[in-house]
């Protein structure tokens, strides 16, 4: 039995024997009131002697209906809709049990009055009714009675001392989940006061517990009920919140000194384990990807990337920050294999840890190489035979690529050239590039190579049809390395001044999670070899805004707390990236907000000389040449060189 009920197959939870009990109980007192209510005025003698004989056996038979109905595999203090319905079910089957049991496999022998002849006596219909009617109604009660001694009232919700008061937004299930929790928790000393949502029907309803929806989160009326109402501490208890409304009530709760947290969302809480303390633990911070104002793009992961399920993908940069989101959402759709390709060891063995070690991935093998180096390349190829490659590898950090443009283009173009042709070479099946913005009319050596790279794909797929090339091309990626915001972090908690290159330079932001979504849903959404993809990624955000944010984050007031100094935009740097290069069409794909470039595609041949002529300054380190050729590359503003029919 122990290892049954382990294992979950045993119906019954070790908990549940006293309820058991109560159950024989009641079916026991309801079988007999049964037989007293229907003859008030004295049982019959043969109707007694019914009773008395079939009682023993009645109350095993129906626990025995109630364990097969699953109405033990929880305590009385969860009961819900469906346990009480299971009750109903389980006793009406167990009735119709019992009394085809009597009729046909045990009838009592008796003697008539007058003749004394020995005849069958069934249970008659008027006490079948009362027995189903008594044990349904007392087993129901009893639950129902267990279960709101156990929740309580709000009369009766214990207020420990010093209590901080809670204002919960979202009066839906995350809110009623979050308030069940801290009424069940005393122990948290936080105390809900009411709910804040939009829903106009919801507007001074009651929750279980007598929390009332006091008002919207519209900015008259979310500032009225912070100024009544004066919480301690404000929730939003609305996982997939827009980002409008997070912004709306963080700005109004800042004013006010107010904190803000966020409850976790179902896929979060599906990772942890259960239990009211352990959804409270999960609580956080508001980030500044909570309140940037832009919607998130959410993928089922596991339909989007069913192609890669069962096997061998590759990542190169697998210890980058897009890289390694890579590998840890790869590994949940259960590849054969996934090779982390990096030449930076460090990056390699903390991914490799993470994924072993905190993520239990048996099937990630490290490979510490480089992907400008040919034949160490040409080795990992014919090692593992990835039937999917993602390519991710690259120098992003705009300075440095200025300050160093002939490694920038060796490791973010020719290297691409280089992986991009042996993958098609090698039979890969799906080659995907990780591309950037600042590659639409480049006007910086890091954008210039980048360009570069699209182009080199686009000739791989044009010299090797038997694979799937694409690009994806998006933003700025928010928390990775060449993000402003680890920077803006870094200079707040050294108390400031936080640096902008200019008030007027804005940029599109979208999350590490988003990105990595759109590059494994390029994978499979592709028409034709090469093209390029884009992510509808909303309107741009100014920096100094995204700069005041993240100050007001830290329960800081910009300027008066944290200095914000402009030193001035970079060399090359534009003040608007973009999306869409001017020869550039934008076209709907089957996938949602993901938007394909279509483009005339280019001249083989052209492509073939322009990297010779490339590939030759930077072998000979000629900065200056290679300088000279990106920027003739830059200023092409119709065409990258002669185009064919696509």
């Amino acid at each position: 039995m122990r290892r049954w009920y382990r294992s979950g197959a045993f119906p019954v939870h070790r908990h549940s024997l006293i309820q058991l009990l109560v159950d024989g109980g009641l079916v026991a007192l309801a079988y007999i009131l049964a037989f007293q209510l229907r003859f008030d005025s004295g049982i019959p003698r043969r109707y007694e002697l019914l009773r008395d004989d079939t009682i023993y056996w009645v109350v095993p038979v129906c626990i025995a209906v109630f364990i097969a109905f699953g109405l033990y595999q929880r305590l009385w203090t969860y009961v819900g809709q469906r346990d009480y319905a299971a009750v109903a079910q389980s006793v009406i089957v167990s009735a119709v049990l019992v009394v085809g049991g009597i009729a046909v496999l045990h009838p009592v022998q008796v003697p008539t009055a007058h003749s004394g002849v020995q005849v069958a006596v069934g249970i008659p219909t008027g006490v079948w009714v009362l027995w189903v009617l008594l044990m349904g109604v007392s087993m129901a009660a009893v639950r129902f009675l267990v279960h709101l001694v156990f929740e309580g009232r709000k009369r009766g919700m214990r207020v420990m001392k010093g209590a901080r008061d809670v204002l919960v937004v979202g009066g839906g299930d995350g809110g009623r989940l979050l308030v069940r929790e801290l009424v069940r928790n005393p122990g948290l000393r936080l105390h809900p006061v009411g709910f804040l949502d939009d829903d106009p029907r919801k507007r001074g309803m009651k929750d279980e517990h007598g929390l009332k929806v006091l008002g919207t989160t519209a900015a008259a009326d979310l500032a009225r009920v912070l100024d009544n109402v004066e919480p301690h501490e404000v929730i939003i208890a609305i996982p997939s919140a827009p980002g409008t409304l997070r912004a709306r009530v963080v700005r109004a709760c800042r004013e006010r000194g107010i904190p803000v947290r966020m409850l976790p969302t179902v896929f979060e809480l599906l990772q942890s384990e259960s239990g009211g303390l352990q959804v409270m633990r999960q609580l956080r911070e508001l980030s500044i990807e909570d309140i940037l104002g832009r919607e998130p793009v959410r993928m089922e992961l596991e339909r989007v990337g069913a192609y890669l399920r069962g096997q061998v993908v590759m990542v190169t940069g697998a210890g980058g920050s897009i890289g390694g989101e890579l590998c840890r959402q790869i590994a949940r759709v259960n590849p054969r294999r996934i090779v982390l390709v990096d030449h930076a060891e460090d990056n390699l063995f903390e991914i490799l840890r993470e994924l072993e070690g905190e993520r239990h991935v048996r099937t990630a093998v490290p490979v510490l190489a480089d992907c400008k180096e040919e034949e160490r390349m040409r080795e990992v190829f014919r090692e593992h035979r990835p039937a999917v490659v993602f390519h991710a590898a690259a120098y992003k950090h705009v300075a440095m690529m200025e300050m160093n443009p002939v490694e920038a283009v060796r490791n973010n173009a020719l290297a691409t050239r280089l992986v991009a042709r042996i993958a098609g070479e090698s039979g890969v099946r799906t080659f995907v590039l990780v591309s950037t913005d600042k590659a639409v009319k480049p006007a910086t050596v890091m954008g210039a190579s980048k360009a570069l790279a699209e182009w080199a794909v686009e000739a791989a797929a044009a010299r090797h049809p038997e694979t799937r090339y694409s690009t994806v091309r998006f933003g700025n990626v928010l928390g990775s390395s060449g993000s402003v915001v680890p920077i803006f972090r870094r200079q707040i908690a050294a108390g400031g001044p936080v640096t902008i290159t200019d008030p007027r330079m804005q940029r599109w932001f979208m999350t590490i999670p988003e990105a990595v979504q759109l590059i494994i849903r390029s994978g499979s959404v592709s028409e034709r070899s090469g093209d390029v993809f884009v992510l509808e990624m909303g309107e741009p955000v100014k920096i100094v805004d995204l700069a005041r944010e993240m100050i007001r984050l830290s329960g800081l007031d910009p300027e008066r707390d944290i200095a914000i100094e402009v030193i001035g935009a970079r060399s090359g740097e534009k003040f608007h990236e973009e999306l869409f290069n001017p020869y550039e069409r934008p076209q709907q794909t089957a996938a949602e907000k993901i938007l394909r470039a279509d483009r005339a595609r280019l001249d083989q041949a052209w492509v073939e000389s322009t990297f010779a002529e490339i590939n030759l300054f930077v072998l000979e380190g000629d900065a200056a040449g290679l300088a000279a050729k990106v920027a003739e590359l830059a200023a092409v503003r119709t065409a990258p060189g002669p185009q064919v029919t696509s």
